[in-house]
């Protein structure tokens, strides 16, 4: 891990974006993508996001992001095709083209969250049957559910995730019938292999999102996977005597920033707070934590700035 000298130091040299001349860019809330013919280069930055919302930097945290997805899609290529080919660089992913589903498959094991798309709030205002499935009443912020639930949201033209029910899915045709269904089979694989492989890493997975496309009409898993961007990671070992007490969980996830700029006020509108230069120190070290617990590897860090480190790569790609 990065000493907290190091990851200050970098703050100011924070990845934001890359541009490479000639090629034709995409830029994602977190991601850079150049687009070539077959394929895509891919690059994860330091960039922030949360609330739907670019709200800073963090040191490292596309490295982590990137080397841990990559980690990911080797772990699960038994259970569905993905689209990677190869990570030439920490911050680096070229993929296979894919035509993206526009459904994005959240999975949650338990009933948790501070987003308007999350079943616990929905749950604390009385609703009982959210995204088309019967919750039972009785249950309490973080608690286990008997069984995961698929709760499937699209993006609409504002930018935000909206709900989806596998009723409207299926009536409005957004997919087939059979495409739905490999996507549910393998969205409920893929946790199930996640929560498998992050509890002997002494870590639950709470719940997390994945995304879908198609190359030559077969369904592959593309984006990121289990990633701490795209998850809720929970210390194993302190959630039964937090959960009992009523405590949030210990998280190695964004969740820890969403409650931050929660507990200042914001949650998505207007002007965003800026974020202390030792808050930013201990989300980089908590990127890096996970990291390391899942992979079992060191997370190796390097010098800022990145950005002509990565161009070279990249030019050495085409």
């Amino acid at each position: 891990m990065v000493s907290d000298k190091k990851i200050k130091a970098s703050i100011p040299n924070v990845l934001k974006q890359v541009s490479i001349p000639k090629l034709k860019k995409h830029n994602g809330k977190v991601r850079d993508t150049f687009i070539l013919e077959d394929k895509r280069i891919i690059i994860t930055t330091d960039r922030q996001s949360a609330f739907d919302r670019v709200l800073g930097h963090i040191p490292y945290k596309g490295a982590v992001l990137n080397q841990l997805a990559y980690f990911w899609f080797q772990k699960t290529a038994d259970i569905i095709p993905n689209h990677i080919i190869d990570l030439p660089d920490p911050n680096i992913l070229v993929a296979k083209t894919a035509e993206v589903v526009p459904i994005e498959m959240v999975v949650r094991g338990y009933i948790t969250g501070v987003t308007d798309t999350s079943i616990w709030g929905s749950y604390e205002r009385g609703e009982r049957m959210i995204y088309g499935i019967k919750f039972p009443d009785g249950l309490k912020k973080n608690q286990k559910l008997p069984t995961p639930v698929i709760t499937p949201t699209t993006k609409a033209d504002s930018g935000h995730d909206e709900r989806l029910t596998e009723r409207e899915i299926l009536d409005q045709e957004i997919v087939s019938p059979k495409i739905w269904k490999e996507m549910k089979t393998a969205a409920l694989a893929l946790f199930e292999r996640g929560q498998a492989i992050a509890n002997k890493a002494g870590v639950i997975l709470a719940d997390t999102k994945y995304e879908f496309g198609l190359i030559d009409g077969k369904l592959v898993v593309i984006d990121e996977v289990h990633t701490p961007d795209s998850s809720r990671y929970w210390v194993k070992e302190t959630y039964p005597e937090r959960f009992k007490k009523g405590l949030e969980p210990q998280s190695y996830d964004k969740e820890v920033l969403r409650m931050w700029f929660k507990e200042q006020g914001y949650k998505g509108e207007g002007k965003p707070p800026v974020m202390p230069d030792e808050f930013v120190i201990k989300m980089s070290k908590l990127y890096q934590e996970i990291y390391e617990k899942i992979t079992g590897k060191k997370f190796e860090g390097y010098d800022y700035p990145a950005e002509e480190r990565i161009i070279s790569n990249v030019k050495n790609l085409l």
